[in-house]
C-alpha cells in the first residue's frame, strides 16, 4: 500500500510517500528561522506558515515517488499539536483524499513517532523491534513512557508532570544565550564538558511506584543560577553548564525507560521523538541496556524529528486493521483527547 502522509502539528510542513514502510519521498518546509526570533514557536506564524507551504509541499513529495495517481491511501495528523496548524494539513489530506475517492485516515502524532523506528529510508534497513516493546517518547512537547502491543493498543505508563524533555533543553538554550531551537546547541557543547562542574538538582528522584517525571524545577535552578551568576565567560564554562543540564534531563529519561522495561518484563526499547536524536541521550541510554541485557532500536535522525513519513507508515497500520475516517473528522490538541479503540491513556503503575 502506498500512502501518502502529511504533517502539519506544529512547525514543520511535511509530506511524505511510504510504501510498506520504505520511504519513497520525505519533505519538509522548515519554520525555523520564522520562529527564531521569539525564542519558540507563534501559533498564528505556524499556521500562516503551513498555508503558504502546504501545496508546493505535498506536490514535490508525488513528484519524487511517481505522482498523485499512484497513491492508494491518504493518512493525515489529527493531533495532539496546534489546532490552527493541524488544519492545514488536514484540510489539505481532506480534499486530496474526497477528489481521487481515496481511502482517508487521521493519525496520531506520538503513535507515529513511536512506530517510526520502522522506517526504511535509502538502502539501510534496520531491525524492527518485535512486539510488545517498551517506548521512550521524548520531544519538545511531550514526554512518556508506553508499552507499544500495537499501533491500537498503546499503555501510558509514565509521563512528565509538567515540561517536555525537549521544552527544557529549549529553554535551556535561551537562558544561556544560545538560540533557537536551543536543543541541539545543548548537545553540541555538552560533549565537551564536565557535568559534576556545574551543580544542578536532580529533576524528580525516582519513587518506586512511578515513572513520571519532571523538569520545571530543573528549569528554575538552572534560571536562578544564571541570575546569580550569570552567563559563563568562557566556553569551558558555557559547555560543563550544558553538560550539568542535560545530564539530569538524560538520566531522568534513560533510567526511567529501562526501569520500564525491567517491570514490564519487556526487554526491548525504542527511543523516539526529537529529543532521540541527542547524542547524550543515545548513549546513556544504549549503556544502561547493555548493563541490563534489553536490545536498544534507536531510528535515524530523520526518522526522530516531525516528519511526514511516520505518518504515513502509522495510517498504513491502521489501514490494515480496517480504520478509515472521512471529512467530518476533527483535530485534537492535547494527547489526553485522543484515545479511542484500544489506545489508553490511563496511566497505570510499573510494577
Amino acid at each position: 500500500m502506498r500512502v501518502l502522509g502529511i504533517e502539519s502539528s506544529c512547525d514543520e510542513t511535511a509530506a511524505a510517500v511510504v510504501e510498506d514502510g520504505r520511504v519513497l519521498s520525505d519533505v519538509i518546509a522548515s519554520q525555523i528561522a520564522l520562529h527564531a526570533p521569539y525564542g519558540g514557536v507563534v501559533p498564528e506564524l505556524a499556521s500562516r506558515a503551513h498555508l503558504a507551504n502546504i501545496v508546493p509541499v505535498i506536490e514535490t513529495a508525488l513528484a519524487e515517488a511517481g505522482g498523485l495517481e499512484s497513491i492508494d491511501a491518504i493518512a493525515v495528523t489529527r493531533g495532539p499539536g496546534l489546532v490552527g496548524a493541524l488544519l492545514v494539513g488536514m484540510s489539505a489530506g481532506k480534499a486530496i483524499a474526497w477528489a481521487r475517492d481515496l481511502p482517508l485516515v487521521g493519525v496520531d502524532h506520538l503513535v507515529a513517532h513511536l512506530f517510526a523506528v520502522d522506517l526504511v529510508r535509502g538502502e539501510e534497513v534496520g531491525a524492527r523491534p518485535e512486539r510488545p516493546f517498551i517506548g521512550l517518547l521524548a520531544s519538545g512537547g511531550h514526554s512518556a513512557i508506553y508499552e507499544v502491543h500495537d499501533v491500537d493498543r498503546v499503555e501510558l505508563l509514565g509521563q512528565t508532570r509538567d515540561d517536555a524533555a525537549g521544552e527544557a533543553f529549549d529553554k535551556a538554550g535561551k537562558l544561556l544565550g544560545l538560540g533557537y531551537p536551543g536543543g541541539p546547541i545543548v548537545d553540541r557543547l555538552a560533549a565537551g564538558g564536565d557535568p559534576t562542574r556545574v551543580k544542578l538538582p536532580i529533576p524528580m528522584p525516582a519513587r518506586n511506584d512511578s515513572l513520571d517525571m519532571s523538569f520545571s524545577g530543573l528549569k528554575t535552578a538552572l534560571a536562578r543560577l544564571v541570575e546569580t551568576e550569570g552567563i559563563p565567560a568562557t566556553p569551558q564554562g558555557l559547555a560543563d553548564t550544558c553538560a550539568a543540564f542535560q545530564q539530569r534531563v538524560v538520566e531522568a529519561l534513560a533510567s526511567r525507560a529501562v526501569r520500564a522495561c525491567r517491570v514490564r518484563d519487556v526487554p526491548r526499547l525504542v527511543l523516539a521523538g526529537g529529543v532521540a536524536a541527542n547524542r547524550g541521550l543515545r548513549a546513556r541510554t544504549a549503556e544502561l541496556c547493555e548493563k541490563h541485557g534489553i536490545t536498544l532500536f534507536v531510528p535515524p535522525v530523520a526518522s526522530c524529528t516531525d516528519n511526514a513519513a511516520m505518518i504515513a507508515h502509522a495510517g498504513a497500520l491502521l489501514l490494515q486493521k480496517g480504520r478509515r475516517d472521512d471529512v467530518t473528522m476533527a483535530p485534537y490538541s492535547r494527547a489526553a483527547d485522543l484515545r479511542r479503540g484500544k489506545f489508553t491513556t490511563q496511566k497505570r503503575r510499573a510494577g
